[in-house]
């Protein structure tokens, strides 16, 4: 295992809220002996701050990266480490039509690596106008879409697409991928497993962490394993539900109030500005996304109340076309826990949970999202029924 950490500061940084401000971070990990490895970034809004992973897969002709990060010159030099020993990079992959994360660093790593082919999947889109790729940086003489012009690799790998699924204003999209020789499932954002603990990449940086571990403004950033942790089942919360039901947003005055506290008035803890009360109770809202205490397969709230909440019977499809492949033992997915030991009855048993369970639910936690969906039916942006 090897750790690697890109370090580029912009001396301005506070005035973003794109978290990590320039000074991204990567840690390079192997996923699966000498097959499979996991390039981990943080992304996020302000110090709300989730992993997310590039996969690179190592193929007979060289590798094959899957969901690309951002291409730091740290994450340069480990791909140019990898391809010492086991080929060049030939294939770069765009798994989603819809996920800006993970569609932004594609240009840049495609003229890193100028001999490799990118294939991106069908229904490409983007917002608030559709442009041609080449014109969002995609090189055109060596970009493929996938299915339209075939798929890559098709000896060692197979191809699975979920959706599309009509959005109103563009379309969802996503490609997993087999890689055969490992046994690992490589899927972007419809399928995640979230562990207890925060993961490794913020060793490097535990700010993120214990700045919504306080319960007060003029709280110090006190840095202890049980802040650390209380301050990732806040992160996944406001990533899941976006405002869930035991938050409490402030009223400025008070925020302001709290801030003027000398000691957190540095830039690091947005000058001491922390607008959330968290109330009793919050804790159970985190564990009911884990079983047993444990990270396990499910579909990002998110997704499910504002993607699939008319469409469950695509997303099941899909799923039990996945409990199909031979010799499943790992989901990889871009965000979150990975690798997730999974076999294919694993996956039969997944779909049928989500197949009895309720579904898009609108109550507790869910009822921010629902809200934004039900307004965005009021609105006609999103159709009412499903719309491929």
């Amino acid at each position: 295992m090897s750790d690697a950490v890109a370090d580029q500061r912009w001396p301005w940084w506070p005035l973003l809220p794109l978290y990590p401000y320039g000074r991204r971070r990567t840690l390079v990990r192997e996923l699966v002996p000498g097959l499979v490895w996991g390039f981990e970034q943080l992304q996020g809004l302000f110090y709300v701050a989730v992993p997310i992973r590039m996969t690179v897969v190592r193929l007979r002709e060289g590798l094959l990266l899957y969901a690309p990060v951002a291409a730091t010159a740290e994450v340069i030099q480990e791909l140019r480490s990898l391809e010492a020993r086991h080929g060049p990079v030939v294939t770069i992959v765009l798994p989603t039509s819809s996920g800006l994360e993970h569609k932004l660093p594609v240009p840049a790593m495609a003229r890193a690596f100028p001999r490799a082919q990118v294939w991106v999947s069908p229904k490409q889109w983007s917002f608030p106008l559709s442009l041609p790729l080449d014109w969002l940086g995609f090189p055109a003489d060596r970009t493929r879409v996938l299915f339209e012009d075939g798929v890559p690799h098709g000896d060692a790998l197979s191809w699975h697409p979920l959706g599309p699924v009509n959005l109103g204003i563009g379309t969802f999209l996503e490609v997993a991928v087999f890689h055969r020789s490992s046994g690992a499932l490589l899927v972007t954002d419809a399928l995640v497993a979230i562990a207890p603990d925060p993961p490794q990449l913020f060793d490097a940086d535990p700010r993120p962490l214990l700045f919504h571990a306080r319960e007060r403004g003029d709280e110090q950033l006190q840095d202890t394993a049980e802040r650390r942790r209380r301050g990732w089942w806040r992160m996944v919360l406001f990533a899941s539900y976006f405002r869930p039901e035991f938050l409490q947003v402030l009223p400025l005055a008070e925020a302001l109030a709290l801030s003027c506290r000398v000691g957190v008035r540095q830039a690091e803890a947005y000058f001491g500005i922390y607008p959330f009360r968290w109330l009793p109770g919050w804790e159970a809202d985190f564990e009911a996304l884990l079983r047993g205490g444990q990270p396990h397969l499910q579909i990002a709230p998110v997704l499910e109340r504002l993607v699939f909440p008319r469409s469950k019977e695509l997303l099941l499809g899909w799923i039990r076309e996945l409990a199909g492949i031979d010799s499943l033992a790992w989901i990889i997915p871009a965000h979150y826990t990975a690798p997730v030991h999974c076999t294919s009855q694993d996956l039969c048993n997944f779909a049928g949970e989500l197949e009895t369970r309720d579904w898009a639910c609108s109550e507790g936690s869910w009822r921010f999202l629902a809200g934004l969906d039900n307004n965005l039916l009021r609105w006609r942006i999103i159709p009412r029924s499903v719309q491929n």
